[in-house]
């Protein structure tokens, strides 16, 4: 049974909260205004309440009535760069922001957690809420963990948990081991010798060396990576030049990469490396490679992950609990806290009110009817986890 029902007080709540922040998404290491609602309300509650962890992170400590294991919650708070397409009430009123991915409804549930915890601190334990900044692209969760988090809070284990599109609302889907993939960023400038348009010959063309170089850079998945593992690699950004007449000395690419093993990832850089360099050279051109080591694969520990399932299990009901679907090429920087405490990640159906309204998409909106389930799923993660949790 949900300690939170749907249409009760404290969901009413979350839906004012989560309609609030989506009207003021603030981006990376710029949530100020929502850190700062989230921290004057966890002190409302008597929630010992810390700021300050890269820059805009909040953390809440509350006690049980009894003692047990400290166990970490972790809600992002960020939003993205995005012009929103939607046209409802509550749409953003930050030109070109919005919050595409969720991280409102994350925030508001956790919010709604927190509330209803203090109200019944009949559990053995402590809670630890993390909220989060600058998870999109800026790692403000390894930037937490860098500046203290994990001294300051040593939580047992932590769990962490994001709203999933294309799972209907009411479902959920917990993974033993992978869950999302790693993230990293590349750049190759590559530098030729600039020239008239009309006298190719007397120059280095910069611009058919990118685009040579793009091409082969197709070929590193699929012929240098088993059909049995996983990557993407993707070219994303050309720049140079400004003129039509003129080929110009210098051209930038950028990319990204997306794998789950450590040894792939290896491969994935130095092929981009090896490939660029080798190219530039043999055309008479230099590339200089910028890579950029950004998320690691999120990788679920075992003990904590099926606990994970069996609450899911309990609160939602067996047959809407996916186990071990195909994981996710998008990343994660809970994955960082991952590598430092035992702990999971799952989704949450989200569902669509738009066909277009997937993650990162203008016309997303967070589905305000999980907001109860998923911060009873909180609770319970948290009431249960001194007799259901085997913590290692």
């Amino acid at each position: 049974m949900q300690a939170i029902p749907s249409g009760g007080a404290i969901d009413q709540l979350m839906r004012a909260w989560r309609q609030d922040f989506h009207r003021h998404p603030e981006t990376a290491y710029e949530e100020v205004r929502t850190s700062g609602i989230v921290a004057q309300l966890l002190r409302d509650w008597g929630i010992e309440t810390y700021q300050g962890l890269a820059k805009t992170g909040v953390v809440g400590v509350l006690k049980g009535s009894e003692t047990g294991p400290m166990i970490g919650l972790r809600a992002d708070m960020d939003a993205l760069d995005i012009l929103e397409a939607n046209e409802f009430a509550h749409c953003s009123t930050v030109k070109g922001k919005m919050h595409a991915c969720g991280h409102d409804g994350h925030t508001a549930m956790l919010l709604g957690a927190a509330k209803y915890l203090s109200e019944h601190r009949d559990f053995a334990g402590t809670a630890v809420f993390i909220f989060q900044p600058a998870e999109e692209n800026e790692c403000g969760g390894g930037r937490m963990i860098t500046e203290g988090l994990f001294e300051q809070f040593p939580v047992d284990a932590v769990f962490g948990m994001h709203n999933w599109p294309d799972l209907p609302l009411g479902k959920a889907a917990v993974h033993d081991d992978e869950v999302m993939a790693s993230f990293d960023c590349f750049d190759i400038d590559i530098r030729g010798r600039g020239c008239h348009g009309a006298h190719p010959e007397q120059g280095v063309d910069s611009v058919a060396v990118a685009a040579q170089i793009i091409s082969a850079l197709q070929l590193v998945v699929s012929r240098n990576i088993a059909a049995t593992d996983k990557a993407v690699l993707s070219v994303t950004q050309m720049h140079g030049g400004d003129m039509y007449n003129i080929i110009p000395a210098q051209v930038r690419l950028s990319g990204g990469t997306r794998s789950f093993r450590p040894p792939i990832r290896d491969l994935l850089e130095s092929r981009i490396r090896d490939t660029a360099q080798g190219i530039a050279q043999a055309l008479g051109a230099q590339a200089e490679v910028h890579y950029d080591r950004r998320y690691p694969p999120t990788r679920n520990h075992l003990t904590q992950a099926r606990y994970v399932l069996e609450i899911s299990r309990c609160l939602l009901g067996a047959e809407n609990v996916i186990h071990n679907p195909p994981p996710s090429a998008a990343a994660e920087d809970f994955a960082i806290m991952l590598e430092h405490k035992p702990g999971a990640y799952f989704w949450i159906g989200n569902g669509r009110h738009h066909p277009d309204a997937i993650l990162h998409n203008p016309y997303y909106d967070f589905n305000d009817e999980l907001l109860a389930i998923g911060a009873s799923l909180w609770v319970a993660l948290m009431q249960n986890a001194a007799t259901g949790l085997a913590l290692t």
